[in-house]
Protein backbone atom coordinates (compact mmCIF):
# COMPACT_ATOMS: atom_id res chain seq x y z
CA UNK A 1 0.00 0.00 0.00
CA UNK A 2 1.12 3.34 -0.96
CA UNK A 3 2.18 6.02 1.72
CA UNK A 4 -0.18 9.43 2.80
CA UNK A 5 3.17 11.08 1.27
CA UNK A 6 3.02 9.10 -2.27
CA UNK A 7 -0.72 9.62 -2.39
CA UNK A 8 -1.01 12.93 -1.49
CA UNK A 9 -1.24 14.91 -4.56
CA UNK A 10 -0.67 12.50 -6.85
CA UNK A 11 -3.34 12.92 -9.07
CA UNK A 12 -2.67 16.44 -10.01
CA UNK A 13 -0.85 17.95 -12.30
CA UNK A 14 1.31 20.59 -9.98
CA UNK A 15 4.53 22.65 -10.30
CA UNK A 16 6.53 19.43 -10.01
CA UNK A 17 4.95 18.17 -12.13
CA UNK A 18 5.24 20.47 -14.48
CA UNK A 19 9.03 21.25 -13.80
CA UNK A 20 9.30 17.44 -14.78
CA UNK A 21 7.23 17.15 -17.58
CA UNK A 22 7.68 20.46 -19.60
CA UNK A 23 10.44 21.66 -21.95
CA UNK A 24 12.34 24.23 -19.45
CA UNK A 25 11.52 26.83 -22.00
CA UNK A 26 7.45 26.11 -21.64
CA UNK A 27 7.77 25.38 -18.01
CA UNK A 28 9.29 28.78 -17.46
CA UNK A 29 6.74 30.05 -19.65
CA UNK A 30 4.10 28.54 -17.75
CA UNK A 31 5.50 29.83 -14.77
CA UNK A 32 5.70 33.47 -15.58
CA UNK A 33 1.62 33.33 -16.64
CA UNK A 34 0.89 31.70 -13.24
CA UNK A 35 2.68 34.33 -11.50
CA UNK A 36 3.03 38.05 -13.38
CA UNK A 37 -0.06 37.03 -15.68
CA UNK A 38 1.33 37.04 -18.70
CA UNK A 39 -0.03 35.93 -22.20
CA UNK A 40 0.72 32.67 -23.01
CA UNK A 41 2.00 31.88 -26.07
CA UNK A 42 -0.45 29.35 -28.06
CA UNK A 43 3.35 26.89 -28.90
CA UNK A 44 3.20 26.89 -25.42
CA UNK A 45 -0.13 26.09 -24.61
CA UNK A 46 0.44 22.93 -27.53
CA UNK A 47 3.30 21.72 -25.04
CA UNK A 48 1.15 21.97 -21.72
CA UNK A 49 -1.34 20.07 -23.29
CA UNK A 50 0.85 17.09 -24.76
CA UNK A 51 2.55 16.90 -21.40
CA UNK A 52 -1.28 16.75 -19.81
CA UNK A 53 -2.37 14.40 -21.99
CA UNK A 54 0.53 12.02 -21.52
CA UNK A 55 0.85 12.07 -17.67
CA UNK A 56 -3.25 11.66 -17.66
CA UNK A 57 -3.16 8.61 -19.64
CA UNK A 58 -0.43 6.85 -17.14
CA UNK A 59 -3.17 7.42 -14.40
CA UNK A 60 -6.07 6.02 -16.41
CA UNK A 61 -7.63 8.83 -17.90
CA UNK A 62 -9.24 8.03 -20.73
CA UNK A 63 -11.68 11.97 -21.25
CA UNK A 64 -10.72 15.65 -20.51
CA UNK A 65 -13.08 17.61 -19.36
CA UNK A 66 -13.39 21.84 -19.14
CA UNK A 67 -14.50 22.28 -15.17
CA UNK A 68 -16.08 24.94 -14.14
CA UNK A 69 -18.40 26.68 -11.37
CA UNK A 70 -21.85 28.29 -13.50
CA UNK A 71 -24.36 30.48 -11.29
CA UNK A 72 -25.83 26.73 -10.03
CA UNK A 73 -24.42 26.51 -6.26
CA UNK A 74 -22.40 23.31 -8.10
CA UNK A 75 -19.88 22.70 -10.60
CA UNK A 76 -20.36 21.85 -14.20
CA UNK A 77 -18.63 19.56 -16.60
CA UNK A 78 -18.22 19.46 -20.42
CA UNK A 79 -16.29 15.69 -21.41
CA UNK A 80 -14.53 14.99 -24.55
CA UNK A 81 -12.60 12.10 -25.19
CA UNK A 82 -9.08 11.87 -26.01
CA UNK A 83 -9.51 9.40 -29.05
CA UNK A 84 -9.58 10.65 -32.75
CA UNK A 85 -10.37 7.96 -35.17
CA UNK A 86 -8.00 7.52 -38.63
CA UNK A 87 -8.19 5.91 -41.83
CA UNK A 88 -7.64 2.24 -40.94
CA UNK A 89 -10.21 1.75 -38.51
CA UNK A 90 -7.68 2.77 -35.00
CA UNK A 91 -7.80 5.57 -32.92
CA UNK A 92 -5.29 8.15 -32.56
CA UNK A 93 -4.91 9.78 -28.31
CA UNK A 94 -4.68 13.57 -29.28
CA UNK A 95 -5.16 16.61 -27.34
CA UNK A 96 -4.08 20.35 -27.93
CA UNK A 97 -3.57 23.56 -26.77
CA UNK A 98 -6.63 25.02 -28.58
CA UNK A 99 -8.56 21.85 -26.71
CA UNK A 100 -6.54 23.28 -23.34
CA UNK A 101 -7.38 26.79 -23.63
CA UNK A 102 -11.04 26.97 -24.62
CA UNK A 103 -14.10 24.89 -24.69
CA UNK A 104 -17.52 25.84 -25.98
CA UNK A 105 -20.36 24.39 -23.86
CA UNK A 106 -23.88 24.97 -23.82
CA UNK A 107 -24.25 28.38 -21.74
CA UNK A 108 -28.55 28.01 -22.74
CA UNK A 109 -28.34 25.33 -20.06
CA UNK A 110 -27.00 27.66 -17.23
CA UNK A 111 -28.40 31.05 -15.50
CA UNK A 112 -27.33 33.97 -16.80
CA UNK A 113 -28.05 36.19 -13.56
CA UNK A 114 -30.30 38.19 -15.98
CA UNK A 115 -27.33 39.28 -18.40
CA UNK A 116 -28.65 38.22 -21.61
CA UNK A 117 -31.32 36.09 -22.92
CA UNK A 118 -31.79 32.36 -22.99
CA UNK A 119 -31.38 31.69 -26.61
CA UNK A 120 -28.03 33.18 -26.59
CA UNK A 121 -26.15 29.99 -25.99
CA UNK A 122 -22.98 31.10 -27.03
CA UNK A 123 -21.15 30.23 -23.67
CA UNK A 124 -17.22 30.05 -23.90
CA UNK A 125 -14.81 28.05 -21.39
CA UNK A 126 -11.34 29.42 -20.76
CA UNK A 127 -8.37 27.42 -18.82
CA UNK A 128 -7.38 29.11 -15.97
CA UNK A 129 -3.33 28.17 -15.75
CA UNK A 130 -3.40 29.62 -12.35
CA UNK A 131 -5.35 26.81 -10.89
CA UNK A 132 -3.67 23.01 -11.23
CA UNK A 133 -5.25 20.26 -13.56
CA UNK A 134 -6.54 17.16 -11.72
CA UNK A 135 -7.60 13.72 -12.38
CA UNK A 136 -11.47 12.88 -11.23
CA UNK A 137 -12.23 8.83 -12.26
CA UNK A 138 -11.62 8.61 -15.52
CA UNK A 139 -11.44 12.36 -16.68
CA UNK A 140 -8.68 14.53 -16.41
CA UNK A 141 -10.14 18.31 -15.50
CA UNK A 142 -9.00 21.80 -15.99
CA UNK A 143 -10.17 24.30 -14.08
CA UNK A 144 -11.97 26.79 -16.80
CA UNK A 145 -13.67 30.32 -16.34
CA UNK A 146 -17.14 30.60 -18.16
CA UNK A 147 -18.13 33.11 -19.88
CA UNK A 148 -20.44 34.74 -22.77
CA UNK A 149 -19.78 35.42 -25.95
CA UNK A 150 -19.83 39.00 -25.24
CA UNK A 151 -17.23 38.55 -21.97
CA UNK A 152 -19.95 38.78 -18.96
CA UNK A 153 -19.36 36.80 -16.32
CA UNK A 154 -21.81 33.56 -16.23
CA UNK A 155 -20.01 31.64 -13.08
CA UNK A 156 -18.33 32.64 -9.78
CA UNK A 157 -14.82 31.96 -11.20
CA UNK A 158 -14.26 35.23 -13.61
CA UNK A 159 -15.57 37.66 -10.84
CA UNK A 160 -12.51 36.36 -8.64
CA UNK A 161 -10.21 36.52 -10.83
CA UNK A 162 -11.28 39.68 -12.34
CA UNK A 163 -11.45 40.95 -8.78
CA UNK A 164 -7.65 39.26 -8.05
CA UNK A 165 -6.21 41.15 -10.93
CA UNK A 166 -7.63 44.78 -10.18
CA UNK A 167 -6.76 44.61 -6.65
CA UNK A 168 -3.25 43.63 -8.09
CA UNK A 169 -3.10 46.87 -10.45
CA UNK A 170 -3.84 48.89 -7.11
CA UNK A 171 -1.58 47.31 -4.85
CA UNK A 172 1.14 47.89 -7.37
CA UNK A 173 0.22 51.51 -7.40
CA UNK A 174 0.54 51.82 -3.95
CA UNK A 175 3.87 49.75 -3.64
CA UNK A 176 5.03 52.17 -6.34
CA UNK A 177 3.77 55.36 -4.65
CA UNK A 178 5.90 54.22 -1.30
CA UNK A 179 9.13 53.38 -3.58
CA UNK A 180 8.84 49.74 -4.12
CA UNK A 181 9.63 49.20 -7.47
CA UNK A 182 10.95 45.64 -7.46
CA UNK A 183 7.50 44.00 -6.93
CA UNK A 184 6.10 42.70 -10.07
CA UNK A 185 2.80 40.88 -8.97
CA UNK A 186 0.71 41.33 -5.83
CA UNK A 187 -0.91 37.51 -4.98
CA UNK A 188 -4.22 37.55 -3.24
CA UNK A 189 -5.18 34.98 -0.54
CA UNK A 190 -8.30 34.22 1.57
CA UNK A 191 -8.74 32.23 4.83
CA UNK A 192 -11.28 31.81 7.74
CA UNK A 193 -10.99 34.37 10.52
CA UNK A 194 -10.81 32.51 13.42
CA UNK A 195 -10.33 35.58 16.46
CA UNK A 196 -13.12 35.24 19.17
CA UNK A 197 -13.50 38.32 22.05
CA UNK A 198 -15.54 38.16 24.82
CA UNK A 199 -16.86 41.51 25.86
CA UNK A 200 -18.21 43.01 28.98
CA UNK A 201 -21.78 43.34 28.55
CA UNK A 202 -21.77 46.86 29.75
CA UNK A 203 -19.10 47.81 27.08
CA UNK A 204 -21.18 46.28 24.27
CA UNK A 205 -23.94 48.01 25.38
CA UNK A 206 -22.07 51.89 24.51
CA UNK A 207 -20.91 49.62 21.37
CA UNK A 208 -23.41 51.13 19.08
CA UNK A 209 -21.03 49.26 15.71
CA UNK A 210 -21.69 46.23 17.23
CA UNK A 211 -24.83 46.32 18.95
CA UNK A 212 -26.31 47.70 15.50
CA UNK A 213 -23.65 44.88 13.15
CA UNK A 214 -23.34 42.42 15.91
CA UNK A 215 -19.75 41.72 15.01
CA UNK A 216 -17.03 43.51 15.04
Amino acid sequence: MSSVPELFGSLVFNDSVMKARLPKSAYKALRETRELGKPLDPKVADAVAAAMKEWALEKGATHFTHWFQPMTGITAEKHDSFITPVEDGKVLMEFSGKELIKGEPDASSFPSGGLRATFEARGYTAWDPTSNAFIKGKSLCIPTAFCSYGGEALDKKTPLLRSMDALNKQALRILRLFGNTKAKRVITTVGPEQEYFLIDKSMYEKRKDLVYTGRT
